[in-house]
């Protein structure tokens, strides 16, 4: 997995990249009560705000970490978005993206580098 200093974590699956938010963000965070998806065919470019989380603490935005197309969502966040705090790093994924240059992703932190970064 890599991770963004926007503590979203990435992970490559086949041609494909999973974005989600870390265990440090869920917890910063708190209870997360609202989840809004971006669409599925959507193109976006590094840096997009393409998702938006509220909690009872703030709002925040998921950023693109790369450019690319968005493919799929997790269709079970927007009425269940508690799950983000539940398993952040697991079934709590936001979307999945196809990307033309997987080697983009090589500018990110790895684990070590990011629990240096949050430490």
């Amino acid at each position: 997995m890599k991770y963004t200093e926007e503590h979203e974590w990435l992970r490559v699956e086949g041609d494909l990249v999973v974005v989600g938010i870390t265990e440090h963000a869920a917890e910063q965070l708190g209870d997360v009560v609202f989840v809004e998806l971006p669409e599925v065919d959507t193109e976006v470019a590094k840096d997009d705000e393409v998702v938006v989380i509220e909690s009872v603490k703030a709002a925040s935005d998921i950023l693109a970490p790369l450019d690319g197309e968005i493919v799929e969502v997790n269709e079970t966040l927007p009425d269940n978005p508690g799950r983000v705090n539940e398993d952040p790093l697991g079934e709590a994924w936001f979307f999945k993206m196809k990307i033309a240059d997987m080697s983009e992703l090589d500018s990110y932190m790895d684990e070590a580098a990011y629990k240096d970064f949050i430490g």
